[in-house]
């Protein structure tokens, strides 16, 4: 009964802000002081938008979001090609969205559009450039930065103060260390850290803490080894994932990322002393 009232909710506009009058807002929508809705923008039941926050026009926005103070959506791509063509951004549902976050929408050069999933954090200051795609349960901390045209996928974490090149992609639960530079793609359930990231180990707290089975952290382990710990090229590693674990969703994943890449995978390293976590 609470949610059905909750969705019926009317829509809450702050005198100060300006919403175009092509903008569409649902039930339950809180709009703050001195925020700007932009044309054809689309905004779902029950987001809340702080104030001080720009949201440009062609942005749709789901259910559920909280976006804070001064955060920017939908502005044009930092792409010297682009022209002003229409071009998108879309958020999902549940989205937690924290100041200074910039959120740009697509050029015309891949699919016209810049999409985060659900039930993401992106945390004070986060930059998530053109083009990017941006799977569920993502996590990024106070000022990582998306290059264009990145993929990350579903319930990865990527570090504060990271920096993503173009058309990197960082594959599902693996996790990127604060302050590092990706310039290759982070493949599924690895950590990864440096300048140049390199992968360093399996993600293995962030793994049981998604609650895998043992049977599936010990197929994840066994992928990891044919790839990073057997001395063969990427193309014969996906062969052995394939003949070896033909019923795995886990080396079918690894598989599927290895073949996918573009941009070459980062490869594992042995940690120097001086990079080994401090002791409490």
């Amino acid at each position: 009964m609470s949610e059905s009232v909750a969705s019926l909710k009317e829509v809450c506009i702050d005198p100060t802000a300006s919403v175009h009058p092509t903008a569409e807002l649902s039930p339950g929508v809180e709009i703050g002081p001195f925020t700007v809705i932009g044309e054809g923008v689309r905004i779902g039941e029950n987001t809340k938008v702080g104030a001080h926050v720009v949201i440009d026009k062609w942005t749709t926005i789901g259910k559920g979001n909280n976006i804070f103070q001064f955060v920017s959506i939908g502005a044009a791509p930092q792409d010297l090609g682009y022209k002003g063509q229409k071009t998108e951004t879309v958020i999902g549902d549940g989205n937690t969205i924290r100041e200074f976050v910039t959120i740009h929408r697509a050029t015309t050069k891949d699919r016209l559009m810049t999409v985060c999933g659900n039930n993401n954090l992106f945390m004070n200051y986060v930059h998530v450039a053109h083009d990017c795609r941006i799977g569920d349960n993502v996590i990024m901390a106070n000022s990582a930065t998306l290059g264009g045209h990145v993929s990350i996928d579903d319930n990865a974490i990527v570090g504060g103060l990271v920096a993503v090149h173009q058309h990197v992609r960082i594959g599902a639960y693996c996790i990127i260390g604060g302050a590092s530079a990706v310039s290759k793609d982070i493949p599924p359930y690895v950590m990864a850290v440096g300048n140049r990231a390199r992968v360093y180990r399996l993600n293995a707290v962030g793994i049981r803490r998604q609650g895998f089975s043992r049977e599936a952290i010990e197929e994840i382990k066994r992928s990891y080894d044919i790839i990073f710990r057997s001395a063969i090229s990427t193309a014969e590693a996906v062969e052995r994932l394939v003949a070896e674990m033909p019923d795995s969703v886990h080396a079918k994943r690894f598989a599927e990322f290895l073949k996918g890449s573009k941009r070459g995978i980062a490869r594992e390293r042995t940690k120097r002393k001086s990079e080994l976590p401090e002791e409490d």
